[in-house]
């Protein structure tokens, strides 16, 4: 099984930034794709940001250049540096793991950007 632990939410005004953090623990081996997954009321839950194993990174084009996502791969640990947040960042932010074609979520986290 795999835990994944996410921390960091929070309220901030439009302009600020937050960071995005995940732990995850268990079986998790490599390689895998870490990432952060969003979901606005009302709407589906969709791609924010995700990393490989190795390195490599891909971005909702909404969030290119204002987002960005690192791992630390000793730690299983992902994280999410938010800047020039906007009011439709406001979501429930969820991390995520594939590993072996399978997902693993964590259990969310909320995401508030007020204007």
């Amino acid at each position: 099984q795999v835990q994944l632990v996410e921390s960091g939410e929070g309220l901030v005004e439009a302009g600020g930034s937050l960071r995005l953090s995940c732990a995850a623990s268990g079986s998790t081996f490599t390689p895998n794709v870490m990432g952060w997954y969003r979901q606005a009321p009302g709407k589906q839950r969709e791609l924010a940001a995700t990393i490989t194993s190795l390195g490599s990174t891909r971005y909702a084009d909404s969030v290119k250049g204002r987002f960005t996502i690192s791992r630390d791969r000793a730690k299983s640990t992902v994280h999410l540096q938010m800047n020039t947040l906007k009011p439709e960042d406001t979501a429930v932010y969820y991390c995520n793991l594939n590993q072996f074609q399978r997902d693993y979520w964590g259990q969310g986290t909320q995401v508030t950007v007020s204007s």
